[in-house]
């Protein structure tokens, strides 16, 4: 049974405690376009509170993040916010920063687990000294107090939907991600899957990279040339949808083979618009860094209520295409 939704508007869950406190159980564990929260930053006190922001790899994704959680900062009064990416976007490497965070002091830490499954453990660990929460990627096994980021289920759904657009006689559709095990490519795959059911669309392999950037590239080069006709290739985390396009570009087969994908990176938006890309679901990252840090940073000063009961905050998607990839474009956050 799918739990209530707590929604908000304008982007590595159960329950933390605060500054070197003991853990606690917690509940268990899409639209825009990114600018300025209307959410009161701050919390009831002035006190000085250190928090982190942690991603699972370093995708220009995270670049977005990085926006929303400097906005928080500069809103907020005596917050330090430290930005880490891990470099090859690996659990040992997560694990490290966030030993490195605690033995540093930080009293809340906002991360998304690159391996959901197996992170429960360092996330109790670190929760069991602050406050946990996950961002774009949930671990709900783990102590963490609170997802904030996408319904995947959903947003999976929203892909199936392009994909039947973009191919309306039918045909295969390949698909192209890091790790399909993680908890996010997951829910996409089955939200894709729901979509496409008693479709005429085909249901390919699919081909993970983790988080190699070449090797995603490689992947789509290499199915296109073992499978010249299949119909559509879709990207289900952020890279792949640059690294789909660079190889159709390469192979000449734009308009000839269908491109869907997540995320808003600028070369899937400018696919988009080239109208090469049919269309991508976009989060909103910027409201994942900005809301992360504000929440915690409330919670960290005594405002418990800015968590739902159920531990989970979804953030809506949106579906670009060639007709809203001007106005979507045109209220991104400045580049840095």
């Amino acid at each position: 049974m799918r739990l209530k939704r707590h929604w908000r508007s304008f982007v590595f869950v159960a329950a933390a405690t605060v500054a070197f406190g003991c853990g606690q159980s917690g509940g268990d564990s899409s639209a825009a376009t990114t600018g300025t929260s209307s959410k009161a930053a701050g919390g009831g006190s002035d006190t000085p509170v250190e928090v982190a922001f942690v991603t699972n790899n370093t995708s220009n994704y995270w670049a977005t993040a990085h926006q929303g959680v400097d906005a928080a900062q500069s809103e907020l009064k005596n917050v330090t916010v430290d930005f880490k990416s891990p470099p090859n976007g690996t659990m040992a490497e997560q694990k490290q920063i966030l030993q490195d965070m605690i033995t540093k002091g930080v009293q809340g830490i906002a991360i998304s687990p690159d391996d959901p499954p197996n992170a429960v453990q360092m996330l109790n660990d670190a929760a069991s000294k602050a406050l946990v929460i996950t961002q774009d990627s949930d671990a709900p096994g783990s102590k963490r107090t609170c997802y904030i980021g996408s319904d995947n289920v959903a947003a999976g759904k929203q892909v199936g939907e392009e994909i039947k657009k973009a191919i309306p006689s039918g045909g295969e559709a390949v698909f192209f991600v890091g790790d399909i095990g993680v908890d996010n490519a997951k829910q996409r795959f089955e939200g894709i899957k729901e979509a496409l059911a008693g479709s005429n669309v085909t249901i390919g392999p699919v081909k993970t990279d983790q988080a190699d950037h070449l090797r995603a590239k490689a992947n789509a080069k290499d199915e296109i040339v073992k499978e010249p006709n299949v119909a559509c290739l879709v990207g289900l985390w952020s890279y792949n949808g640059p690294a789909i396009l660079s190889a159709v570009k390469e192979l000449g087969k734009q308009g000839k083979i269908k491109i869907v994908c997540f995320d808003g990176d600028p070369d899937t938006i400018d696919g988009v618009k080239d109208g090469i890309i049919s269309a991508t679901v976009v989060q909103q990252p910027y409201q994942f860094g900005h809301d992360a840090v504000v929440d915690m940073v409330k919670y960290i000063r005594g405002d418990k209520s800015v968590f739902p009961a159920n531990g989970i905050i979804y953030i809506p998607t949106q579906v670009v295409d060639k007709s809203n990839v001007d106005a979507y474009k045109a209220k991104q956050p400045p580049a840095k």
